[in-house]
């Protein structure tokens, strides 16, 4: 019973979150473009028993909390804050807060997400207007429950709002004949992704080179590229795959990096994914681990899918998608070699959940490992970045090449 209380809950923050992102922001006050609040400090403080999280801003805002089960989370909404706080906040916490994290996760929103030692109840939630020279402060109050008592208030506090509703499909060009190529810079606004040694996070240096990757494309005249994120937005794995199919993509190309904790040994290079129900070795399934636990991170679980994706098989609903998948995968590897340092195994295949489009022939490009040096050296490159984007599009002019010359799907 438990168990399905918490798929419950999955299932309608799902819905709710597709409904956020769909009204692009209007659920929350705040919107791009205005003068964000911002926030100067956090503090946290308290016992197991009972915790309490403090956030100081420039000026009052509204703020929605709920809480998640299998972790536990904590997680508070908000408008789009400027979060300027110290390097590492939230690395540590206390009492019932283990950890936190906090960024973009919609345009015009933002969240933190607190993760906590075990089942807690948001006593009080408050904003204090700013006086005597004080700011303005977000309180939240936390209170050690057992499970059962969290997935009763859970069951009421995260229950569909009314109007939330799925994101419509995007129009296409009925006329433009040209194929569509969806490209995904990895991660997002709260969730920032592996990050180097020298501070640089993969959200942004995948963002910057998908980016280039989109000019190079439309410059060719030969495509129309649509984005999964232009900036530091949070946008769920299954809406990812969703735009990609209400476009009609012919070819879906996820750009991320990768990185190995201390003590898991050394790696380098460039490696392409697949989508596979096994996993070609053990560091494969572990990256496709990690990069699945995105919609986790953001603090919203998307473990009980929509219909439309959780009907999906992991190896593909039809064979001629990985077939062509994998095409594309050996096009991007050969074209790769001549720009940049390969993995000594470049062609892998794990579950990604990004890549379960049953229709569109979808890869998953990690350009390096942020924990290595040269890698890392490489990514940060001008010249070497645009030596990759030749190659990637070189590989997709083949790939268009030979499936043009073989009929269409």
């Amino acid at each position: 019973m438990a168990k399905r209380a918490t798929s419950l809950a999955g299932a309608v923050l799902s819905l709710l979150l597709a409904g956020m992102l769909a009204a692009a922001g209007q659920g929350l006050p705040g919107a791009p473009g205005t003068d964000s609040p911002v926030a100067t400090d956090i503090r946290v403080g308290g016992d197991v028993k009972q915790t309490r999280f403090v956030v100081d801003l420039s000026r009052k805002v509204d703020i929605r909390a709920f809480t998640l089960a299998d972790p536990y989370r904590v997680v508070i909404d908000l408008p789009q804050v400027s979060f300027q706080l110290p390097p590492k906040t939230g690395e540590r916490g206390r009492g019932l807060v283990k950890a936190f994290r906090f960024g973009l996760v919609m345009p015009g929103g933002s969240r933190i997400v607190l993760d906590t030692t075990g089942p807690v109840r948001v006593e009080k939630s408050f904003v204090l207007d700013a006086s005597d020279g004080q700011p303005a402060r977000l309180v939240l109050d936390l209170v050690g429950i057992d499970r059962e008592a969290f997935l009763r208030a859970a069951a009421v506090d995260n229950r569909i709002p009314e109007g939330a509703k799925k994101p419509e499909p995007e129009s296409g060009a009925p006329r433009d004949q040209r194929p569509i190529i969806v490209l995904d810079p990895g991660h997002g606004g709260i969730d920032t992704g592996t990050r180097a040694p020298s501070g640089e996070t993969e959200k942004d240096v995948v963002l910057d080179i998908a980016l280039m990757l989109r000019d190079k494309l439309e410059k060719a005249g030969k495509y129309r590229v649509v984005m999964t994120r232009t900036d530091d937005s949070f946008v769920a794995l299954a809406d990812r795959v969703r735009l990609a199919r209400s476009r009609n993509a012919q070819l879906f190309i996820s750009v991320h990096c990768d990185a190995l904790a201390r003590g898991e040994g050394e790696a380098e290079g460039a490696t392409i994914y697949t989508l596979s129900d096994q996993a070609t070795d053990a560091a494969a399934a572990r990256l496709a681990d990690s990069e699945n636990r995105a919609d986790v991170i953001s603090g919203v679980d998307l473990s009980v899918e929509p219909d439309d994706i959780a009907d999906i098989l992991i190896d593909l609903a039809q064979r001629e998608t990985k077939t062509f998948s994998l095409q594309f995968a050996k096009a991007v590897a050969v074209e790769l070699k001549s720009a940049a340092r390969m993995h000594k195994h470049p062609l892998k295949s794990a579950g990604f959940r990004v890549l379960k489009a049953p229709d569109v022939p979808s890869v998953l490009i990690e350009l390096g490992y942020v924990s290595n040096r040269q890698d890392m050296k490489q990514l940060m490159s001008e010249s070497w970045r645009m030596r990759a984007g030749d190659a990637i599009v070189q590989a997709v002019n083949t790939y268009f090449t030979t499936r043009l010359a073989g009929g269409p799907r």
